[in-house]
């Protein structure tokens, strides 16, 4: 009876030792992990990580939290994205014609890369692209579905950029304040950018129907009469040329939403699904080179992560990746219904 009692308890100390190895092995990697990711000797695992990071708002405190911003310029320098200057939109050379006012047509696809799902929606009429924002803004952002919904849209991709960190957690907002612009029929509903002349990433439509993508000054939107407008980046197709050619343009593989247009005007919208066993995500260059696929002319990023999100005839049609589902934000892109 004596050796029995002997061999339990000595079985209990070893079930002890490995359960405190295990947790000294769990802490001693959560502690070390970031600092060999951000300083070892994995480049490619650095650059994916800090890249998925920064272009996706809701995660920049993963990189920020642990790199300067040099630091980080400095890591993405080789994933650097080339600045084109867009053709006057009041120009015959513009390189875009509009050909299929009032066609309300739309044409859903559904794309699959090697490590990726996505869906894209081609809008014939680009006169029918509007900017939609949270009933909430500065409070709360809502769904994209249910502004969407509320403006009796037909189609709808999350839109511009914001910050959370009026929440008090950079990673767990509301989406209720944007950063940038937000423009709807002509009128400003919300702007922090002081002057006029300042040059800033935007998305936006002229009221005939043509998309403003990269740097642009509000004073240059009045002059081509924009009336639709967010702020995000970067452009990634501009005049028929891609602006990602250095290096693989790999900038973090993540769930990514882009807009872009074609010669003859038709809108082009693409959510990407990522964060899953089925589709991982995808890079910027690889965002870039399906809309040149499909035909856009001048093309750019909008919000990613877990705030992308499409919906289309009532229901939202891909995975967006937040365990919750979607993801409050300010600010959409929206198909009005005719």
């Amino acid at each position: 009876m004596r050796k029995i009692k002997k061999s339990r308890k000595t079985k209990k100390n070893t079930s002890a030792l490995v359960l405190i190895f295990i947790l000294f092995e769990i802490t001693f990697t959560a502690i070390t992990g970031p600092f060999i990711v951000y300083y070892g000797p994995f480049n490619n695992v650095r650059t994916t990580v800090v890249g998925a990071a920064m272009t996706t708002l809701r995660s920049q405190w993963i990189a920020t939290l642990f790199l300067s911003d040099e630091k980080i310029k400095e890591i993405l320098n080789g994933e650097a994205v080339e600045t084109i200057a867009q053709n006057d939109l009041d120009a015959k050379d513009s390189g875009v014609t509009i050909e299929k006012q009032n066609d309300n047509s739309i044409e859903r696809y559904d794309i699959i890369g090697k490590k990726f799902k996505g869906y894209i929606l081609v809008v014939n009429d680009p006169t029918r692209i509007k900017v939609g924002y949270s009933s909430k803004l500065g409070k709360e952002g809502q769904l994209t579905s249910e502004i969407a919904k509320r403006n009796g849209a037909i189609a709808a991709v999350n839109g511009g950029a914001f910050s959370d960190e009026a929440a008090g957690a950079l990673w767990a907002g509301t989406g209720a304040n944007p950063t940038g612009i937000i423009m709807t029929n002509g009128k400003i509903i919300y702007k922090d950018i002081r002057s006029e002349n300042k040059q800033t990433e935007v998305v936006a439509l002229t009221k005939a129907g043509k998309l403003l993508v990269g740097l642009h000054t509000i004073k240059e939107m009045r002059q081509v009469g924009v009336t639709e407008a967010v702020s995000f980046g970067p452009a990634l197709i501009v005049n028929g040329k891609k602006t990602i050619n250095n290096g693989d343009g790999r900038w973090g593989i993540a769930p990514r939403t882009a807009i872009g247009q074609r010669k003859d005007g038709a809108i082009i919208l693409l959510a990407i699904d990522g964060r899953q066993v089925n589709s991982l995500g995808a890079t910027l260059r690889e965002v870039q080179d399906v809309l040149y696929e499909y035909g856009a002319y001048n093309a750019t990023n909008l919000d990613g992560g877990s705030s992308s999100t499409m919906f289309y005839d009532d229901e939202v049609i891909n995975n967006p990746s937040d365990s919750l589902g979607e993801r409050s934000v300010p600010s959409i892109i929206y198909v009005e219904s005719r």
